[in-house]
């Protein structure tokens, strides 16, 4: 208990439990996804911007004039903006390039627009957050969007879920196991052992620089069910067979099912996005320490529980041997019969949802997102282009192809605001006397310190290549960002450019979609084949592992399956959710057989029968405890913690429907020895 209480101690004072999430928060530098981002980035350096909507019912007035002025002035100030640009600041009117940024098309609001200095947003967004409460009127509502804001927003949902729902699982989790077994001494070991296991993984994960990420900021949790998995079955065993016994009757059960989770969190490790890399990573790590913890720590609480008496070991008494009824076979039909229409939804999955869905509709977060995704788009997306004749750019013929992309860029419903080289030319022209200059010359003026260098944003040195910054729309979109992006890169083409680079946050989310529905298919398919091995190394027979297999099988269908018919979104975050359901699955289903191969070793004339018998407790007990722990996500403001949840609570009622249902009906049917 004493180390339990230190371990926690050092995890919570020196372990940086502050969410890391990064502008390119999905992929981490070395991932080829992110090559052509980072490769734009560095041809034409910029940073992200803030997009403060400001709505008013008198925007015409000069009291709205007056408040936009003021706003500029004050958010200029903020450390971190390095411009402000605003209606009372630039000639919307006149300029194509502040036409497009700053008016809105619903003629009652306006933007500003706020040019970051790169970061760190957890210092930006409160520092700005704090400048619009200020200046915020009864007729002056004002909004904020931007990859700084969205970035920011996660952190702090993160953070919170970390924070709340950590604690809230260990009071749960404490209660409802003395609900169960009703010893203290089970409570406060169980209490203690996970404890445990949930710090010392943190400070491993701080020793080789594992930091709180997207997917590992819910490693807390997993890990204390990982560890509670195994000490469910020890508590059990330890009553039926004694302390001591109970860890050398248990322990082959815990080891196996050790190993499935462990291939399980490796298998993440190959993903190409870098937050599935860090929770394979933790993972594994919280695994290995889950069972270690559980069988060097948490028996010391077991010390001194009795056996039961002869003959309480097979079940309740008056059922042994002929005399126990056969299982039914009907539960194993309805089952069967649900997965066949759950798979139903597997083929309607949608695993390329919008940046909104991370957070709750109607929230005023997400209805500020919306409105400014309406106006002109939210998520970022950048198309290098070239001549396809080798042109420089400054020149009319292809200045001319380039307002036939940006104009068929306008006109696609999931484009917003689109920003581009002929955008800047138009610009450049209302300086006083330029519309006598080349575009050469005003490309010079667009690189000048007058205009803030925005040129060497979209022109590269040699005027060979530009750069079109979009906005896209996130409410309409009914397609698969692959598709955009490519029926976008055919329009560059048929005005006569060539796509040379495509980026920005849009095409990371639309890679990212793809990543995630190969992870889900072969990654889930790649553990359902391992899980194949092991389950013929505990069952020793080939029959008994093909009932597993199906057994298995259901729980990712129906996991799956639910999420596409009720149409929830299948984000990052929720994904792994399918392979910690099949991991529990798996635990119950190797203790269940190992029982029954003990049985069967003993005589044991229906051992099937007998090992459910006996497993039923454990397994409800243990599947209870999950679900109760993971409802508290439910209740997360956060959507895709929330998701998070809800899978996993569908997966484990599942695995334990199969586990206590479906295996042992079937696997008495297909065994010799149960005959």
């Amino acid at each position: 208990m004493a180390l339990a209480v230190a371990a926690g101690a050092v995890a919570l004072t020196w372990v940086d439990l502050a969410p890391r999430v990064e502008a390119e928060f999905f992929f981490s530098d070395e991932d080829p996804q992110l090559r052509a981002t980072t490769e734009i980035g560095q041809r034409f350096p910029s940073y992200p911007q803030v997009i403060v909507r400001a709505e008013s019912s008198t925007i015409d007035s000069e009291a709205y004039g007056s408040a936009i002025r003021a706003l500029t002035g004050a958010l200029s100030q903020v450390d971190g903006i390095s411009s402000v640009a605003s209606v009372t600041s630039a000639n919307a009117a006149r300029s194509p390039l502040w036409s497009r940024l700053l008016l809105n098309p619903d003629g009652a609001s306006t933007n500003l627009v706020l040019q970051t200095a790169g970061g760190p947003f957890d210092t930006l967004v409160p520092a700005l957050e704090a400048e619009l409460a200020a200046a915020e009127g009864p007729d002056l509502r004002l909004q904020m969007s931007g990859v700084p804001i969205i970035v920011e927003l996660i952190r702090r949902n993160l953070f919170r879920d970390l924070v709340v729902f950590s604690s809230a699982a260990l009071l749960l989790f404490g209660l409802l196991i003395g609900l169960v077994y009703r010893r203290w001494s089970v409570v406060l070991g169980t209490l203690s052992t996970c404890l445990l296991a949930c710090s010392v993984t943190l400070i491993l994960n701080q020793l080789i620089g594992l930091s709180i990420g997207l997917l590992t900021a819910n490693i807390v949790t997993i890990v204390f069910v990982l560890t509670l998995s195994h000490i469910v079955f020890l508590t059990a065993n330890a009553r039926r067979y004694g302390a001591m016994a109970a860890v050398r009757v248990t322990l082959p059960a815990s080891f196996w099912a050790m190993v499935t989770t462990l291939l399980g969190f490796l298998s993440l490790t190959v993903a190409s996005a870098r937050p599935l890399r860090e929770l394979g990573l933790a993972g594994a790590m919280g695994t290995v320490v889950a069972i270690a913890m559980a069988y060097l720590v948490y028996p010391a609480f077991l010390a001194g529980t009795p056996a039961a008496p002869d003959g309480a070991t097979h079940g309740p008494a008056g059922l042994d041997g002929p005399d126990r009824p056969r299982l039914p076979l009907f539960p194993a039909v309805v089952v069967a019969a649900a997965a066949v229409v759950m798979a139903i939804g597997v083929v309607r999955l949608d695993t390329d949802p919008g940046l909104l869905t991370y957070f709750a509709p109607g929230s005023e977060l997400r209805e500020g997102l919306e409105a400014v995704d309406r106006d002109g788009g939210s998520s970022t997306l950048e198309i290098v282009v070239r001549d396809a004749n080798g042109a420089r750019l400054d020149t009319d013929e292809v200045n001319d192809r380039m307002w036939t992309f940006q104009d068929s860029l306008e006109a696609d419903y999931t484009v917003g605001v689109v920003v581009s080289p002929p955008v800047l030319f138009g610009h450049a022209r209302q300086q006083p006397l330029a519309g006598f200059l080349t575009l050469d010359q005003l490309a010079g003026i667009l690189e000048s310190p007058a205009l803030d260098e925005v040129g060497r944003a979209f022109l590269s040195a040699d005027r060979l290549e530009g750069r079109f910054f979009a906005r896209m729309h996130e409410i309409e979109r009914s397609e698969p960002r692959s598709a955009v992006i490519e029926r976008l890169l055919s329009q560059a083409r048929r005005a006569g450019l060539d796509p040379v680079l495509v980026g920005g946050v849009y095409d990371l989310q639309g890679q990212l979609g793809r990543l995630i529905a190969s992870s889900l298919r072969i990654g889930l398919g790649g553990l359902l084949l391992l899980f194949v091995g092991v389950a013929f190394v505990v069952a020793r027979s080939w029959r008994t592992t093909a009932v597993m297999f199906g057994c298995l099988v259901a729980i990712p269908v129906v996991v799956l399956g639910a999420f596409g018919l009720l149409s929830l979104p299948v984000d990052m975050i929720t994904s792994p959710a399918a392979n910690v359901a099949l991991a529990l699955g798996v635990d119950s289903m190797i203790h269940l057989v190992l029982r029954f191969r003990v049985l069967q070793r003993e005589g044991d004339t229906s051992p099937w029968s007998a090992a459910r018998d006996q497993m039923v407790q454990p397994v409800l007990a243990a599947s209870m405890i999950v679900c109760a722990g993971f409802g508290i996500f439910a209740l997360s403001t956060f959507p895709p913690t929330a998701r998070f949840g809800f899978a996993v609570i569908l997966g484990t009622v599942t695995a334990a429907t199969v586990a206590l249902a479906v295996l042992p009906a079937v696997g008495q049917r297909s065994t010799p020895a149960a005959a």
